[in-house]
């Protein structure tokens, strides 16, 4: 069973098409990229997928059942980890956020949801900042914790929105080679402008400019059109090319 299987999907805002007849099939551990133009509509059907915005037209189904039955399934990292970074709160205290839906507000979190916290910090190697302020630290390290948070909700579906901007070269190698461990155990869903790393670490690559092109990637070292569409070529196939090439030349 496919973890998402979207089918002609549309989307329109104030008159104007933003997604047209989206079909696009992710199984289950699946590694994939999104990439695309801004304003292409990438965070649009992100927001379709976790039920920000209401479906206009096609479907939605997350693990065989609509969209909106299953949102319990999915972990979310937003983009900016740099939102109020001058409150005094605790690394800790963030990733507990996961568990929003189960807070008592008049008695704190219960011992087992803090566990769970550490549990999902240690996973992503920040044990031991687990009571630094969330302001003091690197943008990757923030990044981490947002990870952290997602993973309290004991997702099979993590879906990232960028998760290495405004992160130094060493911090993004970090965050995937984190996400490919995590990969191991679920899907896996990134947008992002850091094409380079699609070759490494995804196996599935969607473009989205208004309409989706699909790419297997599976095989680093084939070239392929798996799309359908003879008229498209984006920065996917370029760097397979560069990749295929340079791979030709090592040999």
């Amino acid at each position: 069973m496919p973890a998402i299987e979207i089918k002609n999907l549309s989307y329109t805002y104030e008159k104007e098409a933003v997604l047209e007849n989206i079909n696009l099939t992710v199984e289950e551990k699946d590694f994939l990229a999104i990439i695309g133009p801004n304003g292409g509509g990438k965070s649009t059907l992100l927001q379709l997928v976790l039920g920000i915005n209401p479906l206009q037209q096609g479907s939605i189904l997350i693990f065989g059942k609509p969209s909106k039955e299953s949102l319990y399934k999915l972990g979310y990292v937003p983009q900016n980890t740099n939102v109020n970074i001058d409150f005094p709160i605790k690394a800790i205290e963030v990733v507990m956020m996961g568990h929003i839906s189960k807070k008592r507000p008049l008695f704190g979190y219960g011992k087992d949801e803090i566990l769970c916290a550490m549990g999902a910090l240690k996973q992503v190697g920040m044990t031991d900042f687990a009571d630094h302020k969330i302001g003091s630290l690197s943008g990757g390290q923030r990044q981490r914790v947002m990870i952290a948070r997602a993973l309290c909700n004991h997702p099979q579906i993590l879906i990232l929105d960028e998760p290495t901007s405004s992160i130094d070269i060493t911090g993004q190698r970090d965050i995937y080679e984190l996400l490919k461990t995590l990969n191991a155990h679920m899907t896996i869903i990134v947008v992002s402008h850091d094409i380079s790393v699609i070759l490494e670490y995804a196996n599935k690559a969607a473009h989205i400019n208004k309409t989706l092109s699909f790419h297997d990637i599976s095989d680093k070292h084939s070239t392929f059109h798996t799309h359908g569409n003879d008229a498209h070529f984006c920065e996917i196939e370029l760097l397979q090319m560069l990749g295929t090439e340079h791979c030709d030349t090592c040999k």
